[in-house]
């Protein structure tokens, strides 16, 4: 039986925690497949190639900042080196983007504001003088809570996973990709290909990968009212294929 690594530190407080086992539990029953997972949480992770080896598809999921950002990034770069299917929602989009920043596109000081802001202020630095490249920022207005319509580029993955509709997703998230690197990311081949009513960015893709997205919003909440999701579908599909 497949198996598949849900990468982040359980937490049962946590809404999308809960809801991650739902919606898979709805997708393989819809898909017709039979799979398996496991939590790892990221202060685990020393070896990603060897911990991961026998988990046919990476899930990085919400509930950042990570306990092990390393290790969390390690698990994405694994995932995207060997074509494993892959899926990164909220905070697992943002360390998507880090990982690609860092070993994609040469950006090794990129990071995320929410583990540079916590850094700093134990070391008692201002921010965000000392930061390092913040390929992650706080949004204008934060997405906790909120719901919204996600319309998606046509032609690109995602839309050929919505049948070409919109979606009305919903979010728990401060952060999102900062805009001044955005030429760059697609310059080096990654694809934002989902965005909001005012053209904001809500999704990604990899193009050449058989599976590699990362949302910004949190398919999985779908679960908890009981409905399937058909992007936890797409991933259930390609994990087991």
């Amino acid at each position: 039986m497949p198996r598949l690594a849900l990468i982040g530190d359980h937490n049962p407080e946590v809404v999308a925690h809960r809801a991650i086992p739902l919606a898979l539990e709805l997708a393989q029953k819809n898909v017709g497949v039979s799979l398996a997972w496991d939590w790892i949480g990221t202060d685990t992770i020393t070896d990603a190639p060897r911990q991961l080896a026998g988990h046919a598809a990476v899930w990085s999921v919400p509930g950042s900042p990570y306990k092990n950002m390393v290790g969390a990034l390690a698990a994405i770069r694994f995932a995207r080196e060997t074509k494993r299917p892959f899926l990164g929602t909220c905070g697992g989009f943002q360390h998507a983007l880090i990982e690609f920043a860092r070993n994609v596109m040469g950006v090794t000081g990129a990071d995320h504001a929410e583990t540079a802001q916590v850094t700093c202020n134990l070391i008692g630095d201002k921010f965000p003088e000392t930061a390092p490249e913040l390929v992650a920022t706080p949004l204008a207005c934060s997405l906790v809570g909120q719901q919204g319509d996600v319309t998606f580029t046509p032609g690109s993955q995602l839309d050929a996973i919505f049948h070409g509709q919109r979606a009305h997703e919903g979010y728990h998230c401060n952060y999102g990709p900062n805009p001044a690197y955005r030429d760059r990311f697609e310059s080096a081949g990654l694809r934002f290909t989902g965005f909001d009513p005012e053209n904001q960015i809500r999704a990604m893709e990899r193009p050449g990968h058989p599976f590699f997205i990362g949302t910004r919003f949190q398919p999985e909440r779908s679960a908890l009212a009981g409905r399937r999701h058909p992007l936890i579908e797409a991933f259930v599909r390609a994990a087991t294929a």
